[in-house]
């Protein structure tokens, strides 16, 4: 008679940081949810009213920044820094802007996957944020076609 274990080791959740700015960027990044079926996402952005866009998710807010206030986009990096440095996700996701790119660049450091999904409103060219972090991403995505042949990107379909 042979014995078998009866427990099974279980494999952990895939820990994934799906970050974006507000407005189109988090609609897109929303859209994107079903992709994220079987993790344990962690969810980040600028306003604290999308929180009733993912109720049941753990939820984060950072500071709205752009390039033009130094000041509070090095407040946005500091707390999206603390944030990769706490989950440790094991795969950052973004469709931009600035929020998406600081958490590719950090979570890079830990080691994560990360992935940079342009916005559908760049039709003509990729963004001058998926530009600086190209170098940085795992994969870099635009919505168009003819942007993806222009820049050198990936092209994989639209999220909308």
């Amino acid at each position: 008679m042979t014995e078998t274990n009866s427990t099974e080791e279980t494999t952990p959740p895939t820990k994934v940081l799906a970050i974006a700015s507000g407005g189109g960027h988090w609609v897109q990044l929303m859209r994107l949810r079903p992709a994220f079926a079987d993790a344990k996402v962690t969810f980040v952005t600028v306003r604290p009213t999308y929180r009733s866009d993912v109720p049941d998710e753990d939820f984060r807010v950072v500071p709205d920044a752009t390039r033009w206030n130094k000041v509070k986009l090095l407040m946005m990096a500091a707390k999206i820094f603390w944030i990769v440095a706490t989950v440790r996700p094991d795969v950052v996701v973004s469709t931009g802007a600035a929020p998406g790119y600081f958490a590719i660049r950090f979570g890079k450091w830990i080691g994560a996957r990360t992935c940079w999904i342009d916005s559908i409103a760049n039709a003509e060219e990729l963004s001058l944020s998926g530009e600086q972090i190209r170098p940085h991403a795992s994969l870099v995505l635009t919505q168009w076609p003819h942007v993806g042949e222009k820049s050198g990107v990936e092209f994989a379909g639209s999220v909308l």
